[in-house]
């Protein structure tokens, strides 16, 4: 993760390494890669916040668990008659 503290204000915006920064998203909140610079908050991840939502979710977010999948794995039949007969 990086920090604001290079960061410069200039007439188009917040510009960091020659990146210009976008404010962070309403679905931004509670992550831990939320960083504030002068009373603005943006993701020290990545500089257009709002393009990763765009597909569901960001890969980046730290605040949101990913949910393991409830559907049951398919066993081949043969393989579980032998875990079966080995006692496994």
């Amino acid at each position: 993760m990086i920090d604001l503290k290079n960061a410069v204000k200039t007439a188009d915006g917040v510009t960091l390494n020659g990146f210009l920064l976008s404010s962070v998203v309403e679905q931004c909140s509670g992550c831990d890669r939320v960083r504030g610079f002068e009373e603005q908050q943006f993701c020290s991840s990545y500089p257009e916040p709002i393009s990763k939502w765009t597909g569901g979710r960001c890969n980046f977010a730290t605040h949101i668990k990913a949910q393991a999948s409830t559907a049951a794995t398919k066993m081949n039949p043969l393989k579980a008659s032998k875990r079966a007969a080995k006692g496994r």
